[in-house]
């Protein structure tokens, strides 16, 4: 019997780490080819590991693309929105996890159908919105559509409903209103939740390709992902720059992650339990 445990460890173990192998891969890839030359990137059968390492590969990509304005404008649209899916879909789930008001399951049950919606249907809805409002080529336009989230909006809710109401019964025997219960007790039990709708947030303000794309037309507006597709040519691709530009920004997304991912797998554990 030990030795058949022993066995299931070892295999379990060893697919684990072959699994891990073959997820890291493409990353070391990347690496790898945005230290090559040009010439190197292309050579057939591809090198592994590069004859002669080109760190310079990485001030050309600021040197060719407005590389410095393309981040601070992502981590200006990626934190606004952040904070503003925090704010807003939290006093949503809040409202509908804890307080009770007509038609609260009807409305709950149209927001969730939006997430059945694709994106795209809405992106030609919205970019007439933006451009009424004459916000076309401005941060209002890439921050405003993403403010909120019916994904975070659920997320959110189950987690909230996990909490004991006899919590909300004993702040209001103390004269604690609505308000002062949502600040005060279910958002200080929710860390892991809103960690964990903060990572999905970040994660898709920072990747947003498409409509940042359809949302601007000056260079001082683009994202990263935008500036980095620039390399991508429709005759030849540089792909050493490509990949150090690809590589420089998602080093924040991978730091963000390790430093966070107790408070995220927490928070996706706990979300589905509902109380």
């Amino acid at each position: 019997m030990v030795h058949a445990d022993k066995r299931k460890k070892i295999v379990v173990h060893g697919l684990l780490i072959i699994g891990s192998i073959i997820m890291i891969m493409p990353f070391l890839w990347m690496v790898s080819t945005s230290l090559k030359s040009f010439a190197e990137s292309m050579q057939v059968p591809p090198t592994i590991f590069p004859k002669e390492f080109k760190f310079e590969n990485y001030l050309e990509v600021f040197e060719k693309i407005n590389f410095a304005q393309y981040y601070l404008n992502t981590i200006i649209i990626t934190v606004a929105r952040t904070v503003f899916q925090l704010i807003l879909c939290s006093l949503a789930a809040y409202a509908f996890a804890r307080l009770r008001f007509p038609g609260k399951n009807i409305i709950f049950i149209a927001i969730l159908s939006v997430l059945m919606v694709p994106s795209q249907v809405v992106m030609i809805p919205s970019f007439v919105i933006m451009r009424e409002l004459g916000w076309i080529d401005t941060f209002y336009a890439i921050i405003v559509p993403g403010i909120f989230s019916a994904f975070g909006t659920f997320l959110l809710r189950q987690f909230f409903m996990a909490i004991p109401k006899e919590l909300d019964e004993a702040a209001k025997i103390d004269g604690c209103s609505f308000f002062g219960i949502y600040w005060r007790i279910i958002l200080p039990l929710s860390k892991p939740a809103l960690v964990s709708l903060a990572i999905f947030t970040i994660l898709a303000a920072w990747n947003d390709f498409l409509w940042p794309l359809i949302a601007t037309n000056s260079d001082e507006m683009r994202v990263l992902s935008i500036g980095i597709a620039t390399f991508q040519g429709q005759y030849a691709t540089e792909y050493p720059l490509l990949m150090a530009g690809a590589l420089m920004s998602t080093a924040p997304m991978i730091i963000i992650f390790l430093f966070l991912q107790k408070y995220f797998i927490e928070g996706i554990a706990l979300s589905g339990v509902k109380g």
